[in-house]
C-alpha cells in the first residue's frame, strides 16, 4: 500500500506514532463493525483528505490481517469499499466540489451525495442505509471537539451511530506533514493561503500568509503548509455577517423602539443566564434584573433576556443568535471549578473557534487556588482561541474573559456582580466596554459622566 510505505519510509518519527494510532482506531472500528454497516464523511478539506487515504491503508491491513490479501495491491486500488457522504451545498467553493469528484474518481470511492443539513441528511440516509459507526475527520482543535473522543456516541437528539474519530488528537502541523509526505492531491485552495476552509460566505484566504510580490508590487499568498503556528489555521474564517434586520424588534424600552435606538446610536445589550437550576424553579435568577438596572443607568438598551441549559450546544446556540445583533453579550452562569465549564465551551462553539490553554489564565487560577484545587488547572483555564482578551482589575481575583462583544461574568450572586460591573466601569476608558453616546431620554440630555451624576460635588467649580 502506497500510503503505508511512504509513512514507513519517512524518517518524521511523530508522524508514524500519529499514523499507527490512527491505524489502529481503523483497524478496531472494522473489527467491531462490519464494513457494510460503517460509512465515511467526506466534505474535501484537508482533514477529510486525511482520512480517506488512511482509511485506504487501515482497510487494506485489516484486509492483511485477517488473511484476505497476500499484500498484492491488484484489485484492491481500485475501489473504496466504505460508503463515503458527500454533503454537497450552494454555498461550497467550486474548487471543493471538483476537488471532490475528481478525488471519488480516481480512487473508485462511491459517494452517497446529500444535499440537506448534515442532521437531516443523516437521518434520511440512515433509514435507508442502516449505519452503525461513522468515521469523521475531526480533530480536537476542532469547535465540534469539544467532550469527543475517539469512539463517542453521538449527541441525544442525533441519529444513533457511533462517531470514530482517527485523527482526533491530530494538529495542523501533522495533518501537512502526512499529505506533503505522502504526496497526495489536495483541494487547490490551500496552495491560494486557505487554511481553513467553510463557505464562500465565510472563508478567505489566510492574511498571516500574505507577501508582497517583489516584482509586481502585489499582495500573494503562500500555500496553507507554510503556516508556522498551527493555532491560527482558523484566522481565515470570518464572523457571519448580521441579518439585514438584525435588531428589529418591537419591545418599548424607555419611550424607544430599538429600530429607533440604531438611529440614536444607543447600544443595546443581551443577556445570556446558564443554569438548569433556574429552568427547573429551584434558585430565582436576581443577577438578570440587576444587571438590567446597570445597563439601563449608563445608556444601553437591553434587547433580550434568555435562559438556558447547562450544556455546550444550548450556550452555543444563543450566543451565536445574540452576538450579531447585539453591540455586547452578556452571560453568566455554568461557570465554576470544573474542566466541563460550558459558558467557555458554548462561546468557543458559537465563534467556531477551538479551546486552547490561556497560560496567563492559567497562572491567575494557580495563584489564587494553589494546592486548595484538585481540578485540573490546565483543563480549567483551557479558552476560545484567538479571540480571548482577558479583563483585569484590581479588584477581580481572576481576570473576566471576554471574547469579541461576549462578555463572560464569573458572578454567582449580586455582591460579587457588583464588584465585576465596577470593574468594568472603571476600565470603560480601554473600550472593554464600549463607550456610549450621552444618554437620551424623552425629557432629559446630559453629557455628564456617571461619576459627575453619582456625586454633584466632583462636578462643581472650585
Amino acid at each position: 500500500m502506497e500510503i503505508d510505505k511512504a509513512i514507513r519510509e519517512s524518517n518524521d518519527q511523530r508522524l508514524k506514532t500519529k499514523y499507527n494510532n490512527a491505524i489502529n482506531v481503523i483497524q478496531r472500528a472494522l473489527a467491531l463493525y462490519p464494513i457494510e454497516e460503517v460509512a465515511f464523511s467526506f466534505n474535501g478539506g484537508k482533514d477529510s483528505t486525511v482520512l480517506l487515504h488512511l482509511l485506504r491503508a487501515g482497510y487494506f491491513l485489516h484486509q492483511v490481517d485477517c488473511g484476505h490479501s497476500n499484500g498484492d495491491l491488484s484489485g484492491h486500488s481500485s475501489t473504496f469499499p466504505i460508503r463515503t457522504i458527500y454533503f454537497e451545498s450552494p454555498s461550497a467553493f467550486a474548487e471543493i466540489n471538483s476537488f471532490t469528484y475528481e478525488t471519488a474518481s480516481s480512487y473508485g470511492v462511491q459517494l452517497d451525495i446529500l444535499r440537506q443539513d448534515f442532521k437531516s441528511g443523516l437521518e434520511a440516509l440512515l433509514k435507508t442505509k442502516p449505519t452503525r459507526a461513522i468515521f469523521l475527520g475531526v480533530r480536537t482543535g476542532d469547535p465540534t471537539a469539544v467532550g469527543q473522543e475517539q469512539f463517542s456516541p453521538s449527541s441525544p437528539g442525533w441519529p444513533p451511530f457511533m462517531r470514530v474519530n482517527p485523527i482526533l488528537d491530530w494538529s495542523y502541523r501533522d495533518v501537512w506533514a502526512f499529505l506533503l509526505t505522502c504526496k497526495v492531491p489536495y483541494c487547490s485552495l490551500y496552495d491560494e493561503g486557505y487554511t481553513s476552509i467553510g463557505s464562500v460566505n465565510d472563508t478567505a484566504p489566510n492574511a498571516l500568509l500574505c507577501i508582497k510580490d517583489s516584482a509586481s508590487g502585489k499582495e500573494k499568498f503562500r500555500p496553507a503548509y507554510m503556516l508556522s503556528d498551527g493555532r491560527l489555521e482558523r484566522a481565515g474564517r470570518a464572523r457571519k455577517l448580521s441579518p439585514p434586520n438584525a435588531g428589529r424588534i418591537t419591545t418599548v424600552s424607555n419611550g424607544l423602539k430599538s429600530v429607533e435606538s440604531h438611529q440614536s446610536n444607543i447600544l443595546t445589550a443581551s443577556i445570556i443566564a446558564v443554569g438548569d437550576e433556574i429552568l427547573f424553579g429551584t434558585v430565582e435568577d436576581q443577577l438578570g434584573a440587576s444587571l438590567c438596572r446597570k445597563l439601563h443607568s449608563i445608556g444601553w438598551m437591553v434587547s433580550r433576556i434568555a435562559v438556558v441549559r447547562s450544556d455546550v450546544d444550548s450556550v452555543s446556540e444563543e450566543v451565536e443568535r445574540q452576538k450579531s445583533t447585539s453591540d455586547m453579550v452578556f452571560l453568566y452562569g455554568g461557570v465554576g471549578p470544573l474542566h466541563s465549564d460550558v459558558s467557555v465551551a458554548g462561546v468557543a462553539k458559537a465563534f467556531s473557534v477551538p479551546l486552547d490553554l490561556n497560560e496567563e489564565f492559567e497562572g491567575h487560577l494557580r495563584r489564587l487556588y494553589g494546592e486548595k484545587c484538585t481540578a485540573d488547572l490546565n483543563k480549567m483555564a483551557q479558552l476560545p482561541q484567538g479571540i480571548t482578551e482577558l479583563v483585569q482589575h484590581e479588584k477581580l481575583l481572576v481576570p473576566l474573559i471576554k471574547c469579541e462583544n461576549v462578555m463572560i461574568l464569573g458572578a454567582t450572586n449580586v455582591d460579587e456582580l457588583e464588584q465585576q460591573w465596577d470593574s468594568l466601569i472603571d476600565l470603560r476608558c480601554s473600550n472593554l466596554v464600549p463607550p456610549t453616546e450621552p444618554f437620551v431620554s424623552k425629557n432629559l440630555t446630559t453629557s455628564l459622566s456617571d461619576d459627575v451624576i453619582a456625586n454633584p460635588e466632583v462636578g462643581r467649580s472650585k
